[in-house]
């Protein structure tokens, strides 16, 4: 089936054509939202609301895009948004509770692990993936795009809606903001 008669059908409200989008694009979609979120639970939530939306959304869809592309910018869209949410209600006293009364931490962040990494590199994974959770929201957005999804720098243009020369920018800024991380923390290691 073409990706054309999968949007016809689609838009047709056809259940089985809804099934195989889910199977095509549930991994990738996943894939994304947990290297933006790097948390498992709200990586499902934020891939079930993907497919609610689009669902809801596909006989608007005028296929100015291709249909992956559209799905990525949903899924980068709503990540970004549960992201910004999460922070706004961080700083609503979050701070606060993660320290007893002693000003001990009580509060240690779960292990994160992405399906792409193999399990006996773990704990460098969890240190790189904490320092790509420290870059800006659209350098972030690029490099795992490009790094873990493996996506151009054309389709990471059409799904962030800029420009290849701006995503080349967004990914030279990404690896030296990276080299730096772990420059700092090589130094402080010594």
């Amino acid at each position: 089936m073409t990706e054309q008669e999968l949007i016809s059908r689609l838009q047709k409200g056809d259940e089985q054509a809804y099934k195989l989008l889910v199977s095509l694009y549930q991994d990738k979609v996943f894939n994304t939202a947990v290297g933006l979120l790097q948390q498992h639970g709200d990586a499902e939530d934020i891939a079930q609301e993907v497919f609610i939306q689009v669902y809801r959304s596909v006989p608007q869809f005028k296929g100015a895009a291709a249909l992956s592309t559209w799905i990525y910018r949903i899924t980068v869209t709503k990540c970004l948004d549960h992201i910004r949410s999460k922070k706004r209600k961080k700083r609503f006293g979050f701070v606060m509770s993660i320290f007893g009364n002693n000003n001990q931490l009580v509060y240690e962040p779960a292990d994160f692990h992405h399906p792409a990494v193999v399990l006996d590199k773990k704990e460098d994974a969890a240190l790189l993936f904490k320092m790509i959770d420290g870059l800006p929201e659209n350098q972030k957005t690029a490099f795992i795009l490009n790094k873990l999804e493996d996506l151009g720098y054309r389709e990471i243009a059409a799904i962030m809606q800029t420009t290849e020369s701006a995503v080349d920018s967004l990914l030279q800024r990404a690896r030296q903001n990276l080299k730096k991380s772990v420059s700092a923390k090589i130094n402080n290691s010594s």
